[in-house]
């Protein structure tokens, strides 16, 4: 078990995706944090297996992408089946067009248990740690710190705490925020890790159900030998998570056998909900991840959405508690995560109910922050990208962009008459999440902004 100091920087309570992201974003800022965590290890299901193409190239800048494509794969085709055939096939996404913009067109299925892995490795590379088995009990701050009691009676001392604990997330309950939300849907779901023989790893096996059974689908999971059994239940109908319960369901709405389950590896149940924390702040705490924003798992948005968010935050804190921008810096984060989680949340729903598909929009490289206090874009004529756009890959000057904004910096990137098209012409300061800032026909006001923001001596392109 990992020491438990009596004071740092910031203390993460939560290892799961989003937790896990800002210990790493944290640690190679040199900031002095600490990831505490109730359970006494990572989650072991697959539940977020999906990674959408802008959650890549946040891991592509944290350093772990080669992990995540060598553990994952591609989405198989959809294959519906009717009394013991197959009758259809269909893509499950929507298909992307090969882009200049991203190398990351389509989502990539990791099972959650193993991008975890691969986060909490890295973070462990960087010096960083994970305190599993301490259980946050309370807190109380004040205007220099806050004081958190785990369990067993210890106290941590912090200058910030990040909730990154989950959908019943004990810091926002002793912090007192309320989550305003919905029913997505009232039938109950389980959602479990199996072995099945009979069964081919070139589909995402659908059993539509009907005559008042719910839905079955069983999806093999990339990079491992297990399939993701997903199934929906009655209103009122009890889910039974044994063994012996997934045999008879699986027995019940497909051509298999029972004995055809052959393990169950893990298995939960749930109830799709869609839900947002009512502030994402108070004073030196922050809530993220699934602590802020619960969402149905259609569409796959709620790992990614929980990812970005600790992305959001982590240069924030590194450059306030470094002295290089006021703390008034941090306001921002609330401003522009809570405005992305809720139309998130909206998408996720829609996906859920029918009323959208999961098309572009899912894929998050559109989302960005034009209206955020932090954009500034101060050219009478703006070409394409302007200030709070994401920053897309293109080459300048031989370099490829994504490769320039990589690691910690911010970039300042001068484009001219040959400027990608995707760019078009200007002066930009690119934040380190790897969003515009800052835009111009020259430098002039550049400095003022960098003083606000922290971004110091950005590195210039070309």
């Amino acid at each position: 078990m990992a020491q438990i100091r009596g004071h740092v920087d910031v203390l993460v309570v939560g290892a799961g995706p989003s937790g896990l992201t800002l210990g790493i974003d944290l640690a190679r800022r040199g900031v002095d944090a600490l990831v505490v965590e109730r359970a006494a290890g990572l989650f072991p299901g697959s539940r977020g297996k999906g990674i959408q193409p802008r959650t890549m190239e946040v891991f592509d800048d944290l350093g772990v992408i080669d992990a995540i494509l060598a553990a994952g794969g591609s989405y198989p085709l959809g294959a519906i089946w009717q009394d013991g055939r197959k009758v259809a096939e269909h893509a499950m996404f929507e298909p992307a067009d090969a882009d200049e913009t991203s190398p990351y067109t389509e989502p990539w299925m990791v099972p959650q248990w193993r991008t975890q892995q691969i986060l909490h490795a890295r973070l462990e590379e960087l010096g960083g740690t994970v305190a599993f088995g301490h259980e946050v009990t309370g807190l109380t701050q004040d205007a220099d710190g806050v004081t958190v009691d785990l369990a067993g009676g210890r106290q941590i001392r912090a200058g910030y705490v990040v909730a990154a604990d989950g959908g019943r997330s004990a810091v926002r309950r002793a912090l007192g925020i309320g989550m305003t939300g919905e029913t997505v849907d009232p039938q109950p779901m389980l959602v479990a890790d199996v072995r099945v023989a009979g069964l081919d790893r070139d589909n995402w096996h659908i059993f539509p159900g009907g005559d008042g059974t719910g839905f079955m689908v069983i999806c093999p999971l990339a990079g491992v030998a297990d399939f993701q059994l997903v199934a929906q239940f009655p209103e009122g109908h009890p889910v039974d998570l044994t063994l012996d319960g997934i045999r008879k369901l699986v027995a019940a709405r497909s051509h298999l056998a029972a004995d055809d389950v052959t393990e169950v590896r893990w298995a939960s149940d749930f109830r799709p909900r869609a839900a947002l924390a009512d502030r994402f702040r108070d004073g030196r705490v922050f809530l993220a991840g699934d602590a802020a924003h619960v969402h149905s798992p259609a569409g796959g948005q709620g790992l990614n959405t929980s990812v970005q968010d600790t992305y959001n935050l982590g240069w924030k804190l590194g450059a306030v508690l470094a002295g290089r921008a006021p703390a008034a810096l941090l306001d921002s984060y609330e401003e522009e995560r809570r405005a992305v989680a809720a139309d998130m949340l909206g998408l996720s729903t829609g996906i859920h109910r029918g009323e959208a598909t999961r098309g572009a929009a899912t894929r998050q490289l559109g989302l960005g922050y034009r209206t955020s206090s932090l954009s500034a874009e101060t050219r009478p004529a703006p070409g394409p990208l302007r200030a709070g756009d994401r920053a897309p890959d293109a080459a300048v000057a031989g370099v490829r962009l994504l490769d320039a904004y990589r690691g910690p910096h911010w970039t300042l990137l001068t484009t001219g008459p040959d400027a990608p098209p995707e760019y078009g012409t200007g002066v930009f300061l690119v934040r380190p999440d790897g969003y515009v800032g800052w835009a111009g026909d020259t430098e002039e006001g550049l400095a003022g902004y960098a003083a606000r923001v922290g971004a110091g001596s950005a590195h210039r392109v070309p």
